[in-house]
């Protein structure tokens, strides 16, 4: 009581305290030391024992509700914005096919932009938001994301024309296919998480001990990971046979669709959804490890294939050569992800299965989720029965 005495005197519900407790260290066979089956137990003893902040006469009213039903609407219709706005580029682009150059040049820049400014507005509110981090860090998540879907984009035309120095034709369709794939992939990421978040909280409200809750959260992300592959594939096959129909290139049969480039967008998409689930629930370090060592692969073949054409660079040209004979120029961004984000699963099953992984900060207080201190909204979750 006392080494928690200020944790305990901010709490709103026993929970609260047991997850700062688990985030502390403090496991149900420490709880046991004090005569306690497990943590949740010695929680509601503590919030029962140690007086707390919001008692007595001067004690500040509870906030009033602001989960309004129509708010939560407009959060979610704002999860189209981007995939509407990046099928509307892409129907621009197809009108302007047979005009002039700037007039294409303005579509592709001008929906760009547009798409990039409402996945900004997406990813600052709502499921997908990540609380803190600082300016210095969410401008290296924007670097660390754009590389990324840039790679996804034009990176296999650039690593085939960096090894071989016979630089081919600029297919527009692919580029126009992931880009579009991933904007429309917000929408399902945002609910999925959603999903996630609430169901995890549920499981904490229920579970008698850590190991149950984890054993109960371990299967739940197994099941959003599985349900967002579920969404995006299909979601895939759609935008590809559009795409195609509606810019074909000369000497390709309309329609025709490339695994490689599937493959490629899943696996950048999965990578990125893994990545925001964790930073959403405090691991922020874990996500940007993750997403930054993608990063490191793909420039790293990149700069293997521009030094390799340099005096005394076959050794780096030959390492380049390996790599893209063992996954091919286009299968690279799938194999670099792919790895990546399965590694960065493997944390998420041990990370998330944290009572403290779900504890969400209130707007205004300081701590974010997965860290000790977050202050849980008392409307945030249900008070645990006893």
């Amino acid at each position: 009581m006392r080494r928690h005495r200020e944790l305990c005197a901010g709490a709103v519900d026993p929970l609260e305290i047991a997850a700062g407790l688990e985030a502390h260290g403090v496991t149900d066979r420490t709880a046991a030391r004090f005569r306690h089956r497990d943590v949740f137990s010695l929680a509601e003893e503590l919030y029962a024992r140690v007086p707390r902040d919001d008692e007595g006469p001067g004690a500040p009213a509870a906030p009033p509700p602001r989960g309004r039903v129509g708010g939560r609407l407009a959060v979610g219709a704002l999860h189209l914005v981007p995939g509407a706005l990046g099928v509307a580029t892409v129907v621009g682009l197809a009108r302007a096919r047979g005009g002039a150059v700037g007039e294409r040049v303005a579509a592709g820049v001008g929906g760009g932009a547009l798409v990039m400014a409402a996945l900004w507005l997406c990813l600052a509110r709502g499921p997908l938001k990540v609380r803190g981090g600082g300016l210095a860090g969410r401008l290296a998540g924007v670097l660390r994301v754009g590389w990324l879907i840039a790679y996804a984009l034009c990176g296999d035309w650039l690593l085939h024309g960096l090894r071989t120095g016979a630089w081919r034709p600029y297919d527009v369709a692919p580029a126009a296919e992931a880009a579009v794939v991933l904007a429309l992939a917000v929408a399902p990421a945002a609910w999925c998480a959603r999903w996630f978040a609430r169901r995890a909280r549920r499981r904490l409200v229920g579970s008698r001990g850590l190991a149950e809750f984890a054993a109960g959260v371990r299967p739940l992300l197994a099941g959003t990971v599985a349900l967002f592959l579920c969404a995006l594939s299909p979601l895939v096959l759609a935008v590809q046979l559009a795409v195609r129909f509606a810019l074909p290139l000369p000497g390709r049969p309309p329609g025709a669709v490339p695994a490689a480039v599937a493959s490629d967008v899943v696996a950048v998409c999965v990578l990125l959804f893994v990545a925001r689930l964790l930073a959403v629930h405090g691991f922020r370090r874990a996500a940007a490890t993750g997403t930054a060592a993608a990063c490191a692969a793909e420039a790293a073949v990149l700069g293997g294939a521009v030094v390799g054409r340099l005096p005394g660079g076959g050794a780096f040209a030959e390492a380049a050569a390996r790599a893209s004979a063992v996954c091919g120029p286009a299968g690279l961004p799938a194999a670099v992800c792919g790895v990546t984000a399965l590694a960065l699963l493997a944390y998420a099953f041990a990370a998330l299965s944290r009572a403290s992984a779900h504890t969400p900060a209130t707007p205004g207080t300081p701590g974010t989720p997965g860290t000790p201190g977050a202050r849980i909204s008392p409307l945030s979750i249900t008070t645990r029965s006893t």
